[in-house]
Parts: C-alpha cells; structure tokens; sequence
C-alpha cells in the first residue's frame, strides 16, 4: 500500500469525531483464554475476573447481541477487532458466524465493516485463512523478531518455542492472500537490538510493522524484569528511524510513524496515546462485560453488559467519562512540553504505578519520547511537507 493510499484510508477511517461519538469494538471471545504461555503478557491473569470457568467462549447469543446491536448504531465504519488471549481459539464457526451476523444487520444500510484479528496465528489452517481472506480480515500477527529473540517469552504451554509455528502460519496467511502485519513487543528480549528485528522482518518480506513498548509494573510501580525503561524505547525508536529511512519510508509501513504523519499531514490523531481522552472504542469480554480499555479491564472499571446496556447507556456512562478524562489530566513538566502534542501524556498504562486513578504521574517512557522526538521529528516533518507537496492540487 503507497504512503498516499495508506494516508487516504487512515484519515477517512480513524476521525475521532466526538460529536457524532464515533466508537469501535475490541472483543475477546475467549477472554484470556491462550495456547500460549508468555511470560510478558499483561492479560493472562484477567481470567481470574471469571473463576466460575476454567473454559471462556462466547455464545451466539452474546455475539448476535454485539453485533446487532453495534450495527444499529451511526458510524462511519464498523470496526471490530477480534483478540484475547487467544481468539482463534474460537474456531472457523465462530468467524462464520461474525460475518453472517455482520451481513444480516448490515445489509439495510449497505454498512461498512471492518474485522481485524490480533492472533499468534499458529492455530490458523487453510480452511481459517480462506474465510479471512474472502471476508478482508486484517490479521495482526505477534512476532518480535528472530527464532532466539521470539521465543524468549513467547512459549508454547509445552514449553517450547512457538517461533517456527507462526512464520508456518503467516505461509497459509501468504497462500491466501490475507492482508497482515507484524506486531513486535518491545521487551528485554530486542530492546537492544533494534537493527536485528528490523532487518529480519524485512527480509522475510514483511513490510507492515507495528512495535508496542512492554512496560508492566509491579504492585510497588516497579518496572517487571521483561519491561523496558523509558531511555531503552527512545534509543530503540532513534535506531528504528534509521533502519526505516535507510530501508526506504515509501516501502515500509511502521504505525507509529504513519500516525504521525497523518496527524502532521491531516491534523488527525489516530492512535489513542496520541488523544486528549481515552473514549475512542469498547472492550467487551466473552460474556457481554464491557470495559473502556484493554489495558483496564478490571473489575472497578467494568461499564455494564451488552445483554443489559445499549450502546448509548455506555457511551454516557459516568465512569466512561471519567476514565476518559483522566488522559488530559497531566503533569506540570507535560503542560510545558513541546511534544505534548504528538503525546499527550501518553498511555495511562505507562503512568506509574500503572493505575488509571492515578494520571498524573509522569509516562516511565516520557524521557524516551523526547528522545525519539528529538532525533526523528525534523525528518519526519520533512517526509509530511514532501507528501503535501506531491499531492497538492
């Protein structure tokens, strides 16, 4: 996809338009339910929000209410991402079913959907990658770089590596055609070899990549021993820079770039970390529980439950309102920052000690973004003033 077609797609899609409250979904039909054993990951433990079963899977009357119900509601794209834990756990049938459901309350108004699915991949056969591919899924695949980086953390329950199964996997993806990127966790693993992952990725033919910072805190809002440090990322970003503009920023696609890009070009802010409020889309979990962040679905933050609560309940709930606004709520260093709009205080899950009640503790990544922006933005700047030149008319 050429940067203009990406920017054209980007800015129609991602408008956060509050007024008209656009909103997506991001829905876990298995909840944490994995076949994976990472040590890293943030979500594992959200089983225990539901003790009564060891099994998590979504009912086709949960999945029927969420569509419908969400496709009765005005937006300019119906956007559901499919992710857990595990979400291919749920089988072919369940993803029949999605789209079913999508095609019959859609149809009236000629809708349209969007399905992303953020996955391990090692469990998608032929018959899984067929469906995505006829229905245009957009499958974000977790791979952080070569055999011994991957599968430091990412194991199987066996306690073998997972890293040979999922390049298997993205060859039935390949097969069939599905549209794909690569998800990277930035972690202890490849913090330091920026270089390594970049280069591997690239020549594997994998030119859309998306690095997510691994930061997880203790009870004490002390970094875990996998997380990475503020200056790690910042240094990890300078050198990621590099390799892009050396490697050719036209072939390589890397989301926080773009994102910013389109905020330089289009003036749109299309990530979340990059807004003043944190009410762009849903959580809901297996059974119908609604949460306003992945990073915080805990039980205090749970919204309602869509067999209970339309859609419009949630969106003027109390607690969504305040958990939104906790993003604009900043440090006195951030109010003076020069970056504060490409920012924003960042993620409130980079906010020590982790806790959204507690915004206005500085990002454990703020000294990093300042160092990538620092090093990056004039270059960036240049790349966006290039585009606008291009395509003036």
């Amino acid at each position: 996809m050429g940067r203009s077609k990406f920017f054209q797609k980007f800015a129609a899609k991602y408008s956060m338009n509050r007024k008209s409250k656009p909103f997506s979904l991001l829905v876990k039909p298995a909840s944490a339910d994995c076949n994976l054993k990472c040590e890293y990951c943030f979500y594992l433990d959200r089983c225990e929000l539901y003790p009564g079963s060891k099994i998590h899977r979504m009912s086709d009357d949960v999945l029927e209410k969420i569509i419908s119900s969400y496709m009765q509601t005005e937006q300019p794209s119906y956007s559901f991402c499919w992710q857990g834990g595990e979400p291919t756990l749920m089988g072919l049938d369940f993803f029949t079913r999605v789209t079913e459901f999508q095609k019959k309350y859609g149809a009236a108004k000629s809708a349209t959907v969007a399905n992303g699915l953020q996955t391990n991949a090692i469990l998608i056969n032929d018959e899984m990658a067929e469906h995505f591919a006829k229905h245009n899924f957009l499958i974000g695949v977790s791979l952080d770089g070569p055999e011994g980086i991957h599968n430091t953390y990412r194991e199987k329950k066996s306690g073998s590596g997972s890293h040979s199964d999922v390049l298997s996997a993205i060859e039935v993806l390949r097969k069939y055609k599905v549209e794909f990127n690569i998800l990277v966790l930035v972690s202890r693993a490849n913090v330091e070899k920026c270089r390594e992952v970049f280069s591997y990725l690239v020549e594997k033919g994998f030119f859309y990549h998306q690095y997510i910072p691994c930061v997880e805190f203790d009870s004490k809002g002390k970094l875990l021993p996998f997380s990475i440090t503020g200056e790690e990322w910042g240094k990890f970003l300078c050198e990621l820079t590099n390799c892009w503009l050396s490697a050719g920023s036209r072939k390589i696609s890397i989301r926080l770039f773009d994102s910013i890009l389109n905020y330089l070009v289009y003036g749109i802010r299309n990530v979340c970390t990059m807004g003043r409020d944190c009410r762009q889309y849903f959580v809901v979990e297996y059974n119908g529980d609604v949460y306003p962040c992945d990073f915080f679905v805990r039980k205090e933050l749970k919204l309602g439950n869509i067999m209970e609560n339309s859609w419009e309940e949630l969106l003027e709930s109390e607690k969504y309102e305040i958990f939104g606004k906790k993003k604009c709520k900043l440090d006195s260093i951030c109010e003076k920052c020069e970056f504060l709009s490409l920012c924003y205080g960042d993620c409130l899950k980079h906010r020590p000690p982790g806790d959204a009640f507690n915004p206005q503790a500085l990002s454990s990544l703020c000294e990093g973004q300042k160092i990538f922006f620092r090093h990056s933005m004039a270059k960036l700047k240049n790349i966006a003033q290039k585009f606008i030149g291009e395509h003036k008319k």
